[in-house]
């Protein structure tokens, strides 16, 4: 990635959650690669139309599965280990869509078909690189907009307040180690997310510093430092990943990695959450949220299922 940086040459890559099995295209093989990419600064062609119906059933874990691992996790929080970890499960799902038509007819800013693999519709960028100016934007916190005063639960919630103000740290000091002057820009915004079943609304925040301009020459350097990312580990991160290796009890792979591309002067970069797999003959969805002293074991486990979803609107 320092090589290509430094050439200026464009390139598309996929790193897993273990930044142990990355992937690196110029964007000139991307024809025969076999996989298909969408992100705001490299586009691709969606689909006007609206599917008329479809079937989506959901497989979670069983609650005492999960609260098993929260529990462990609860109990690391309070000895101080973690202050904040994002606890995943994967969900095995049913659907007559395949895994072409979900990138084809998903509305997320950032998507990614690999092979026959898996595919990504994430609502979260990682970092962008614009004129010398590094970005993060990290998402957390999570509520079902059909709610009464959906936005003013979300924003009062002391949950989520100390979920989304710990990741907003995280990140600042992440950049810290890559850039200069890094400051938050924007804290605690509110996106609506789009499901096939309903709309949740999520908080981010925007958080920037200053590179030099030579940063091209190791752009590999200042993505693996800041690997993983913030938002799907934790903090702190490194004691906090050995945590959720033994809470989850499942390999990742490259659900919760990042993908991105360099156009030969910009950088664009997503995580790589709401995430289909596919295993043998089944899909597997992986999903999760943020544990913090404050959460309540029923609502971490509602809203793992309610993140198990695909982006589609009903041409009902």
């Amino acid at each position: 990635m320092n090589d290509w940086g430094a050439e200026r040459l464009p390139f598309v890559f996929i790193i897993d959650y273990a930044a142990e099995k990355p992937i690196l295209f110029r964007l000139d093989e991307l024809e025969k690669s076999n996989f298909r990419i969408h992100l705001p600064s490299l586009p691709s062609e969606e689909s006007s139309e609206k599917l008329k119906d479809f079937t989506f059933i959901k497989h979670p874990v069983s609650y005492e599965q999960y609260k098993k691992a929260f529990d462990l996790v609860h109990k690391a929080i309070i000895r101080g280990d973690t202050f904040l970890l994002n606890l995943t499960f994967p969900t095995r799902i049913q659907t007559n869509l395949t895994l072409e038509q979900i990138f084809q007819y998903s509305k997320a800013p950032f998507k990614l078909q690999f092979r026959k693999d898996f595919v990504v519709f994430s609502p979260e960028a990682f970092i962008t690189i614009h004129e010398d100016i590094i970005s993060g934007y990290p998402m957390k916190g999570t509520v079902d907009a059909s709610l009464e005063n959906a936005e003013e639960i979300l924003m009062n919630d002391p949950k989520e307040i100390a979920e989304h103000n710990t990741i907003v740290d995280l990140i600042r000091n992440d950049l810290s180690m890559v850039a200069k002057k890094v400051r938050v820009k924007k804290f605690r915004y509110i996106d609506r997310i789009q499901t096939h079943e309903k709309v949740l609304l999520q908080t981010s925040s925007e958080i920037t510093g200053e590179l030099t301009p030579n940063w091209h020459k190791r752009i590999g350097d200042i993505l693996f430092r800041m690997l993983p990312a913030g938002s799907i580990s934790g903090a702190p991160k490194q004691k906090t990943m050995e945590i959720i290796h033994e809470a989850e009890r499942y390999d990742r792979g490259y659900f919760s990695g990042i993908f991105g591309y360099f156009d030969g002067n910009n950088l664009d970069s997503a995580v790589m959450i709401r995430f289909i797999e596919k295993q043998g003959n089944e899909l597997i969805f992986k999903s999760g949220g943020g544990i913090t002293s404050f959460s309540e074991c029923e609502k971490e486990y509602r809203e793992l299922i309610e993140k198990v979803y695909v982006p589609i609107v009903r041409n009902d």
